[in-house]
Parts: C-alpha cells; sequence; structure tokens
C-alpha cells in the first residue's frame, strides 16, 4: 500500500473520524432496479452497530458497497477518508485487504486447513512471512477464546466455534472495520448468543463492528439500529441521540 492510502490521521477532538461514510449512496442496476436510494450512513472508529432489515430491503448492497465488492451508481462511499470510485482495482484490493475484515454466515474455512491455517490465510497478501502468519494467527484465535483448537479442522468444531475461527480470520490483519454477514444465522441459539458476546467482547476492545443481519432481536442487543428497508434507511439511533 502506498503512502496516498494512508488513513488519515486522527481528530484532535472528541469524535474519532469515520471509518466508513456513505453519502447520497444509490445502486440501480440494469433494468432500472434501484436496490438502495441515496443512502447516508457514518461509521466512526469503536462503534458497534447493526444495520437490520428483512431480506430485500438492501442490506446486501449496502453491505456490498462498505466493503468495496461493489461501486455506488451515483453518490458516494468513503474508507478512511478515500472515496472508492476514484480507486483503480488494484488500490481497492488493497484497502479492502488492509482496513476491512469480513464474517459470513456460512463460515467459508478450506476443510483440509486446521483453524490456525485457517486464520493465517486473512494474512497471505500482507507480505507476513509463513512463521509469523500463523504466530499472528494463533494470537487471533486465542482472542476469539481457540487457543486450545489451533491444530482442529472445522468439521472437529461446533458451528459456534467454527464461526470463532472466521472471526479470527477476519480479526487477524488488524482491520479498521469488521463487516459481520448474518454471523448467527447459521448456528443454534446457545452459539448464536456465544458469538454475539464475542462481538460485544471485540468492540470493547477497540473492534469497529457493523452486523448486516434480518434478526431484530439480535440488532435490538446492539448499541446503535440502523434499519432498511426498500434500499432506504428508515431510522438509524445515533441520529435520534444526536437530536
Amino acid at each position: 500500500m502506498t503512502d496516498t492510502l494512508r488513513g488519515p490521521r486522527p481528530d484532535t477532538g472528541p469524535m474519532p473520524p469515520p471509518v466508513i461514510r456513505l453519502k447520497a449512496a444509490s445502486k440501480v442496476y440494469p433494468g432500472g432496479l434501484t436496490a438502495l436510494d441515496g443512502a447516508d450512513l457514518s461509521i466512526r472508529q469503536g462503534e458497534l452497530l447493526a444495520i437490520v432489515g428483512p431480506s430485500g430491503s438492501g442490506k446486501s448492497t449496502l453491505l456490498n458497497l462498505m466493503g468495496t465488492l461493489d461501486r455506488p451508481s451515483s453518490g458516494s462511499v468513503e474508507v478512511l477518508g478515500h472515496d472508492v470510485a476514484k480507486l483503480s482495482d488494484r488500490r481497492l484490493s488493497a484497502v479492502r485487504a488492509r482496513w476491512i475484515g469480513f464474517v459470513f454466515q456460512q463460515f467459508f474455512l478450506s476443510p483440509h486447513l486446521t483453524a490456525i491455517d485457517n486464520v493465517a490465510t486473512g494474512l497471505l497478501y500482507h507480505g507476513v512471512g509463513p512463521s509469523r502468519r500463523r504466530r499472528r494467527a494463533a494470537e487471533a484465535l486465542e482472542q476469539v477464546g481457540l487457543g486450545h483448537r489451533l491444530g482442529h479442522r472445522p468439521h472437529e468444531m461446533s458451528g459456534g466455534e467454527r464461526q470463532r475461527t472466521a472471526i479470527a480470520r477476519a480479526l487477524v490483519a488488524g482491520p479498521q472495520i469488521v463487516l459481520a454477514d448474518e454471523p448467527t444465522g447459521a448456528l443454534d441459539s446457545v452459539s448464536g448468543a456465544a458469538v454475539v458476546q464475542l462481538l460485544h467482547d471485540l468492540n470493547a476492545q477497540g473492534t469497529t463492528i457493523a452486523v448486516i443481519t434480518h434478526d431484530a432481536q439480535l440488532a435490538d442487543t446492539l448499541p446503535r439500529r440502523v434499519r432498511i428497508l426498500d434500499g432506504r434507511i428508515r431510522e438509524d439511533t445515533a441520529a435520534k441521540a444526536v437530536a
């Protein structure tokens, strides 16, 4: 990553700078389908929030824009002050690899790799040598309470442990924000509650986390809720707090 993609210096005031900011961001697909319509959203360092809405509400489109997996049709999406529409594909990939961690409902762990090696794959494109990758992977697994499972493969772990492994992989590179897409969707209620508690614990340690979910009950356990429907942000409890 070149100097031109360094994050901005922290604000000297009480409010930290936004990690992700959307300004009137819209996404229109071929055929005229508007999946996201004029979204304004700012996520600051250290926040834990839920982006909640039913299937088809625009959550996935919003996730793709925030995660730089797609570009807006209009408006802007900024990551640490960098407008993603103005970055080349190579620089956009670098932003995604360095600053954004992803957690998905289906884990996406390699079945033939141990937990430590699955987590170490999160550092493959960071210029980190093999031994250091494994050391940092072990530290990330310790952070999520799986220091005793380093050598286990996915089929030897519970669903909750597999999701914790996926979270460790998202954390291992030290991202600016973790985007968790339905992180409890494939888990039973007990394992899901444990993962939600882990997200709270990680946030208390300073990790910025946005949870994308259709589960209103889960969303209500988080400090900030952003509700989306029909491609529009209908409610943001942060805005209410400011008012």
